[in-house]
């Protein structure tokens, strides 16, 4: 399902971007817009994982550098039956975390310093199975990819306003206008589509995984809280990647445009909901030195 979705989402995007093309330069933009939309496709398929993670200046780590955090990962990617992704740390103060790649088998999940700073061994469990639970679902492709066409649609709208579009086809000035405001809008609301429900599964599942609700729980609430607290300036610079996040990391002007993510109280309610089920309750300890 996820994979046709993503088919979908690109075509979607194709379309977009074609249209854009004939609002600013007639036939020849079309063409030269569909060509662009073509390779963006290409390119966002195969690296977009990567420019994410470059985008947030993701340093990846092993047993060597962060033998913590790795053991953690590869014991929750043993439990949901996932090979073991590469591991990330972002030099970022803002709690905060995210999982891109393709598929399983080439997927990566990124933590930032501040995280691994504010939260409890039992709460960074939750946050990295919430974020296994992306990558099995399948979501990180699909997240990626729209990460890195959304940017490049509100880019291309920006672009608008130093263009005067093509007047010959009798749209002209309204015709930019129209593409300035409505391309970024269809960008935001493509994301709002994939995520609210995507964050609700990948809790449940990610809930799964660890055995432990309530450390995702206890994680979601520390993490708004720190988001809410200090700024994640390359989100803030790239809005269209934040709902890659666990939570909305925004500050900017952008921060409720691009708001793609459930509120916190609901899924904090969910998941508690789930612990009751599962007669869950929160384990004394550290999770690595139970069973």
């Amino acid at each position: 399902m996820n994979l046709l979705r993503t088919g979908l989402l690109m075509a979607l995007m194709t379309g977009l971007f074609v249209a854009i093309g004939a609002l600013l330069g007639g036939a020849a933009g079309m063409v030269i817009a569909f060509l662009f939309a073509a390779g963006l496709n290409a390119f966002a398929y195969w690296n977009s994982d990567k420019a994410v993670l470059r985008m947030y200046g993701a340093t990846p780590v092993d047993e060597g550098s962060a033998p913590d955090l790795v053991h953690l990962v590869r014991r929750l990617s043993a439990n949901a039956g996932l090979p073991m992704p590469r591991v990330f740390i972002a030099d970022n103060p803002q709690p905060n975390a995210f999982a891109t790649g393709r598929n399983p088998e080439h997927a990566a999940v990124c933590v930032t310093r501040g995280l691994l700073q504010q939260v409890s061994q039992e709460e960074l469990a939750g946050v990295l199975a919430h974020e296994l639970a992306h990558v099995k679902n399948r979501d990180t492709l699909t997240m990626t990819i729209t990460a890195t066409i959304a940017g490049a649609i509100s880019m291309l709208a920006n672009f608008a306003f130093f263009m005067g579009g093509d007047r010959r086809n009798g749209l002209g000035i309204i015709g930019m206008i129209a593409v300035s405001l409505l391309a970024p809008i269809a960008a935001v609301l493509v994301q709002a589509a994939i995520s609210r429900t995507r964050e609700y599964e990948a809790d449940r599942l990610g809930a799964e995984i660890s055995g432990r609700p309530l450390w995702l729980a206890s994680a979601l609430r520390r993490i708004e809280h720190g988001a809410r607290q200090i700024a994640n300036t390359e989100a803030d610079a790239h809005p269209a990647s934040a709902h890659l996040f666990i939570i909305n990391p925004l500050h900017s002007n952008f921060a409720g445009l691009f708001a793609s993510h459930p509120s916190t109280d609901d899924r904090v309610a969910r998941l508690e909901t789930i612990a009751a089920q599962m007669n869950a309750g929160t384990p004394a300890g550290p999770w690595a030195e139970r069973d």
